[in-house]
């Protein structure tokens, strides 16, 4: 499998730790001491939609490969702009292609478990080029009153382009229950639902259990994937890890004795957006000529479930 093109899609309005200062009780020292982030992208005028979509118009665009060459879209997203049809749906509509279309939902892991998938379906020989369109919109469900979450997260959307060319990638995904982080949905108004509905359907977390487990899922998951290629740190020229919190990237690259230069980060200006961080940070490096032909590069995310996955891949 071989990434062929990367795109990406931030809403314009930018919300600094200052700005979220007028609505709760923090304070940008607070936020970047705890976090490593100064600001992120929140959706106003747009839609998550509509930044699907652009950011696989952008990813279309950079690759040469027509909408009409697509043979399966892949979108993963925890919530968006509605019920039913799905996502990937919409993103074939905007992007004018004709071809099978299927939501998933793994939390802040999503961007994996599609490239997981995707391997399979290209394997298979069902398909020959795919496109995977990670969305996220945590504004919509975190509480804006309460700072613990509503500072970290950001809206964002990433794509990129599969191929069934190149090297086979190597994955190790998996999930285990820990009720660390959960968002209860609105039951509506059924008059004959007799579940409890006094959860607020704002995102609830544990915030140090969920480190806990960031940290020890995804530092296994790159010694399992390290072990599997039968390579170590030094053959890896980039790690691209799930963008949640800085402390969480300098406790794994620390454990794992990673370089500085090769764990990039860009959550100080976009903060946690879910799915999206990994393709949206790659997408940021292959635009800026960072990344070259027989690179290899390791992704690893972690979220909510608890969901974790790392992949390796040569560019």
């Amino acid at each position: 499998m071989k990434i062929i093109a990367t795109g990406s899609a931030l809403p314009h309005l930018e919300l600094t730790n200052y700005d979220l200062s007028q609505y709760v009780d923090t304070s940008d020292e607070w936020i970047y001491s705890r976090t490593g982030i100064k600001s992120r992208r929140v959706i106003s005028t747009e839609t998550i939609t509509g930044l699907a979509v652009n950011a696989a118009k952008n990813c279309i665009e950079s690759s040469g490969v027509s909408a009409d060459e697509i043979d399966y879209i892949l979108c993963h997203n925890v919530i968006f702009d509605a019920i039913t049809p799905s996502l990937a749906c919409f993103v074939m509509h905007g992007i004018q292609a004709s071809c099978p279309t299927l939501d998933l939902n793994a939390a802040c892991t999503g961007f994996l478990y599609a490239l997981d998938m995707a391997d399979g379906l290209l394997r298979s020989g069902k398909a020959k080029k795919i496109l995977i369109v990670c969305a996220e919109q945590p504004s919509k469900f975190v509480n804006w009153q309460e700072r613990d979450t509503c500072i970290l997260f950001g809206d964002a959307a990433g794509a990129v382009i599969v191929s069934n060319e190149g090297e086979d990638a190597l994955f190790n995904i998996g999930t285990r229950y820990i009720g660390a982080l959960y968002c209860p949905m609105n039951y509506g108004n059924s008059p004959f639902c007799k579940h409890d509905k006094e959860d607020k359907p704002f995102l609830q977390m544990k915030g140090k259990e969920v480190f806990k487990a960031a940290v020890q899922y995804c530092t296994s998951d790159i010694k399992t994937i390290l072990e599997k290629a039968g390579k170590t740190i030094d053959d890896v020229d980039y790690f691209l890890l799930h963008q949640a919190n800085i402390r969480i990237l300098d406790t794994i690259r620390n454990g794992l004795g990673i370089p500085e230069e090769k764990l990039p980060h860009n959550l100080e200006r976009t903060g946690n957006t879910s799915s999206a961080s990994v393709p949206v940070l790659l997408d940021e490096m292959n635009k800026k000529g960072k990344l070259k032909e027989g690179d290899t590069l390791i992704f690893s995310t972690f979220g909510s479930g608890f969901t974790s996955g790392a992949c390796l891949i040569k560019w």
